[in-house]
């Protein structure tokens, strides 16, 4: 599977859906190797129907400026760049309002792929 992205400039942008108890939403998650786990906004998981401060499991999770105990949580279904994931573990963090993004694809979500970002033809291929 292929997906074109614009390769002069900024994130690496995957139009990601993400299903829970109350529905589906359409996002914009950056692509992000250097992201152990893929990042869910709080506030897009609770309009989805989940409950991220009723959970007790929690991980460790280095930001630009502290170490913090994120809930991690699975979804019921996430869909990126032509691949699905079910009961999928993703972790719960506030991102600014500034953000242009909803989320962060992380490393999880394509173990046992294989990932090319091709930045000479602004294609990213998964296999």
């Amino acid at each position: 599977m292929s997906t074109r992205f614009n390769a002069t400039k900024g994130l690496i942008i995957a139009r990601t859906r993400v299903f829970g108890p109350k529905g589906v939403r359409s996002l914009r998650f950056a692509l992000d190797t250097g992201a152990t786990t893929t990042l869910v906004n709080v506030s897009i998981l609770i309009a989805l129907g989940y409950d991220p401060a009723g959970v007790l499991e929690r991980a460790e999770m280095t930001t630009g400026s502290s170490l913090e105990y994120v809930p991690r949580l699975p979804v019921a279904r996430i869909r990126a760049l032509g691949q699905e994931r079910t009961s999928f573990t993703i972790v719960a963090h506030t991102l600014p309002p500034s953000a242009p993004i909803d989320g962060l694809l992380g490393l999880d979500f394509f173990r046992g792929q294989q990932l090319v970002i091709d930045f000479r033809s602004g294609q990213i291929t998964i296999s």
